[in-house]
């Protein structure tokens, strides 16, 4: 048999798009699982309340959760850290908001002492993390 030559080949060109989108989709659907535990802070059991919320756009967070681990804007520190490391964030901000997050079963003694160490940085608004008794936090 011989081949002719004189017929050409057609060049298909079509954009196959599917494999595309489903690449596409797949990355989505990895995101949106995936963003919600990004945004997440350190987990505490706060204490419930009856107080109004004080909104605050810039604010500086110091975290205590039940295990006595201290967090400066989600940094981990040691207690022994914690006042250096709450020194540089704090400076030039003075009129900066700090709120302390403590869970509820946080000692007493620890929690008074991340006080004191907030209150000698110059703290001038210092506020708690609380939860409301319908289950929303509050400041």
């Amino acid at each position: 048999m011989k081949r002719r030559k004189d017929r050409q080949r057609q060049v298909i060109s079509d954009l196959n798009l599917t494999n595309l989108i489903d690449v596409v989709f797949a990355l989505l659907i990895i995101f949106m699982i995936t963003a919600p535990m990004m945004t997440q802070g350190v987990q505490v059991d706060l204490p419930q309340t009856e107080s109004e919320n004080v909104e605050s756009n810039e604010s500086i967070q110091v975290t205590i959760n039940d295990q006595g681990e201290i967090y400066v804007d989600h940094e981990m520190v040691s207690l022994l850290e914690f006042r250096k490391r709450f020194s540089e964030v704090f400076a030039g901000r003075s009129e900066t908001p700090v709120f302390i997050n403590a869970d509820k079963r946080v000692p007493y003694g620890l929690f008074v002492r991340v006080i004191s160490e907030v209150q000698k940085a110059g703290v001038v608004k210092l506020g708690f993390l609380t939860t409301a008794l319908d289950g929303k936090s509050e400041y």
